[in-house]
């Protein structure tokens, strides 16, 4: 399928605005900390929704796994700085803040979904959120720059935006699918991940939307792991409106291949950047393992490997310490056989072999460390339980991880 990646983010595909401001949740006056979303009012709007599996959630993803249900949602209003997760008070400011975008953009309550992202703990200002909305509810534009201030606004930690934008035929119709992403710390996520928010003007029935997007989840945000940690506020959502007037897709057909291949590869895009964009990393680690006996033992061994703190250090030493690779995979719960293991490390300064049949070969170190010293590696890992293969992605932990999350409510 021909792709072809656009400027305009969430606002590129047709139909769709956004907005956002300074309301004063956080600090500083120079970083957006309120954005809003928003479909043509005349679309028949459908939405989907993925959302953390932590025990502990906000007081948001509990109120838009509700409002969710129905399917057909067309906002999102979302504050960065505070998380409204664990107050007394959470879901009252949540309904609240959907309230207050429902009355702001004249659209029923139930079609407005809400997200928070930032300290848990702290209560949030519904008053400054209630103004802020006003503002932004009557600013909102279909451009570029639009998308750009709502793709900064939900950032915390991230150390850059995340938005990507991309076209395709769909019956002989032109789509585009859109998006914005955070997410540095603390995540570890299953089901969802960080804040995604994806808009399309695909024509789509909710229940094939919903099918597609966990599908595309499942290998791709759920595939990252940056420390281990899953958040209480993940939350990976899609709104698609139909104004690309493609023939609706209500079952399975090559319309939906097509959709389901692009909305695979931004996805797969967003998952790398949050990854590479690991509080305090200087790596990128895609770990990929081949000769599983399935794909979800493939899975299950890349993730051990990208997990482990001792991998993670080696590699932010640039140390072909392949050792603490083979440890991770053995408590992984895996079942393989030691002495059928190959591990390389791979990046655009070159590659090499540095166990072979569970034993270390010899290397030249200086070699070794230069391909460990490029921003993005790879260890790639072969086995021979099958013929499964999956890729995982993480970063590298540093000291500015202990710097940043030692002073994050500071």
């Amino acid at each position: 399928m021909k792709l072809k990646y656009i400027p305009g983010g969430i606002c590129a595909p047709t139909g769709f605005t956004a907005g956002a401001t300074h309301c004063g949740v956080r600090p500083n006056k120079k970083k957006n900390d309120l954005a809003i979303i928003l479909s043509d009012r005349n679309a028949d709007c459908v939405s989907a929704g993925l959302y953390t599996t932590n025990r502990v959630k906000a007081a948001p993803v509990q109120l838009d796994m509700e409002t969710g249900r129905s399917g057909h949602c067309r906002a999102i209003c979302v504050n960065s700085g505070i998380a409204n997760a664990c107050t007394p008070y959470g879901m009252e400011r949540a309904l609240e803040m959907q309230q207050a975008a429902a009355e702001a953009l004249g659209i029923p309550a139930d079609e407005v979904l809400v997200g928070s992202t930032g300290i848990i703990g702290k209560e949030l200002n519904i008053n400054r959120i209630r103004e802020g909305i006003d503002v932004v509810a009557h600013n909102l534009e279909h451009t570029e720059d639009a998308s750009n201030e709502v793709a900064h606004a939900i950032l915390t930690t991230d150390t850059f935006k995340k938005e990507l934008a991309c076209r395709f035929q769909v019956g002989g119709r032109t789509v585009t699918l859109g998006g914005i992403s955070k997410g540095s710390g603390m995540v570890h996520p299953n089901m969802g991940t960080t804040l995604t928010y994806l808009t399309t003007d695909l024509a789509i029935t909710s229940t094939m939307l919903r099918q597609v997007l966990k599908e595309v989840c499942d290998v791709t945000f759920n595939r990252v792991s940056i420390d281990g940690e899953m958040s209480t506020n993940d939350s990976l959502i899609i709104l698609a409106n139909g104004l690309a007037d493609n023939e609706i897709i209500d079952r399975e057909c090559r319309d939906l291949d097509l959709f389901r291949e692009a909305l695979l590869d931004i996805c797969t895009r967003f998952a790398r950047m949050i990854a590479k964009d690991g509080e305090g990393a200087k790596h990128l680690v895609t770990c990929t393992v081949h000769g599983a006996s399935t794909e979800e033992e493939a899975v299950a061994l890349a993730k051990s490997v990208i997990q482990s703190t001792l991998t993670k250090t080696a590699v932010f030493a640039n140390d072909a310490n392949w050792g603490r690779i083979m440890v991770a995979m053995g408590y992984s719960n895996i079942p393989f056989n030691p002495e059928h293991v190959r591990i390389d490390f791979v990046s655009e300064a070159g590659e090499i072999t540095v166990c072979r049949n569970g034993v270390g070969v010899d290397i030249d170190e200086d070699y070794a460390s230069e391909i460990l010293g490029e921003d993005e590696i790879e260890i790639r890992i072969t086995i021979d339980n099958g013929n499964a293969s999956a890729t995982c992605w993480g970063c590298d932990i540093t000291y500015d991880y202990i710097k940043l999350n030692g002073n994050y409510r500071k």
